[in-house]
């Protein structure tokens, strides 16, 4: 192989890492880590966390403090913001 060959395979492998990195960085927000809660309420459109009934991936949101959509806030800030620890009761 080429030198020019070898710098473009390690740049290529270089971007799949880091993309594994960023990956495990956003699953170590474990709500279950103590730090952090899930709150209601409170996430702007496009900045929710996770699944809801209306859609299956996070920053999905439509509307900014759609009472069903939420986002991992630190602990004990959820209800300082507006938001709700429990999600909305449906009819």
């Amino acid at each position: 192989m080429s030198r020019r060959s070898n710098v473009i395979h390690a740049a290529v492998a270089s971007l799949v890492a880091l993309g594994f990195a960023h990956q495990a960085g956003a699953q170590a927000q474990d709500p279950k880590a103590g730090a952090t809660e899930k709150c209601y309420g409170v996430a702007k459109a496009g900045q929710n966390d996770c699944a809801t009934a209306k859609h299956s991936c996070a920053a999905l949101a439509k509307v900014d403090r759609d009472p069903d959509e939420w986002k991992f806030v630190p602990k004990g800030t959820c209800q300082k913001m507006g938001g709700r620890l429990e999600p909305p009761k449906k009819a």
